[in-house]
């Protein structure tokens, strides 16, 4: 009986899976060939998973995820982005004091990025970030931080949604630069005569989940200390990261 229980259990999660990674609406028989189940249990698993919410028909025959599915999803991204604020606060204010610029925690809403934390350099002349400030995902340091490193398959969709040819060669061209740098550095792209150097951050499975970036007035930027400074932003950010698979790996055991 146990055995029959994981295997349903197995085959409910497959078609979530199945359905996550469809670029469209999908039938009963497409689910069970996906699945590799007979189309008699697929519809009776379907139709058990829309009970709970989990799926729903669009019409006859279309089948997509529930609605049920995105508000989990919405919970569990409030809870990462909590513990990546707390990780990461600290942290950020460390960084401030060591390179006195402000620094800047975003993460991706679909093709943007949003400030969920900064830290404000106490210089007179400075920049300030509002918490909740949307930036695009394709201008600016904080967005292309996170675009480079996402899957290829994300990253190519969100690149394939600016409308300029020449737009989205330049991107790739500069995505395979950050990629090679592991960091993406950006001069008033965003905001005029703004510098603006962002690192990923990674998950415990080594998915991008966020960026940091510390940024400044333009003349501040000093070439001659430049790789000094990159290399505290980098040190940070990897210390974000390891924090957060050091809680990951403690909440699973």
């Amino acid at each position: 009986m146990t055995v029959n229980k994981n295997q349903t259990i197995e085959r409910a999660l497959d078609i979530i899976f199945s359905l996550a990674e469809a670029e469209s609406n999908l039938s009963v028989g497409d689910i069970a060939a996906k699945v590799a189940i007979p189309e008699s249990t697929a519809y009776r698993l379907i139709k058990t998973l829309e009970q709970y919410g989990m799926v729903e028909r669009k019409s006859i025959g279309q089948i997509r995820l529930g609605v049920r599915i995105l508000e989990l999803a919405r919970s569990l991204q409030q809870q990462l982005d909590r513990e990546l604020i707390t990780i990461a606060r600290p942290i950020m204010e460390e960084l401030t004091c060591k390179v006195n610029e402000t620094s800047i925690l975003c993460v991706r809403s679909a093709s943007q990025v949003i400030c969920v934390q900064s830290v404000e350099t106490q210089r007179m002349l400075r920049l300030s970030v509002e918490i909740g400030k949307i930036m695009p995902l394709d201008r600016g340091a904080s967005g292309k931080a996170i675009l480079a490193f996402e899957q290829k398959q994300t990253m190519d969709q969100l690149i394939n949604t600016i409308p300029e040819a020449t737009l989205r060669q330049s991107i790739d061209k500069e995505i395979e630069i950050i990629r090679e740098q592991g960091y993406c550095l950006t001069f008033g792209e965003v905001d005029t005569n703004i510098f603006g150097l962002a690192v990923p951050i990674y998950d415990i499975n080594k998915r991008v989940i966020a960026s940091l970036t510390v940024a400044g007035p333009t003349e501040r930027w000093d070439k001659e200390s430049g790789q000094e400074f990159i290399e505290k932003v980098l040190n940070s950010t990897h210390e974000i990261t390891k924090k957060l698979a050091h809680v990951s790996n403690a909440s699973l055991n």
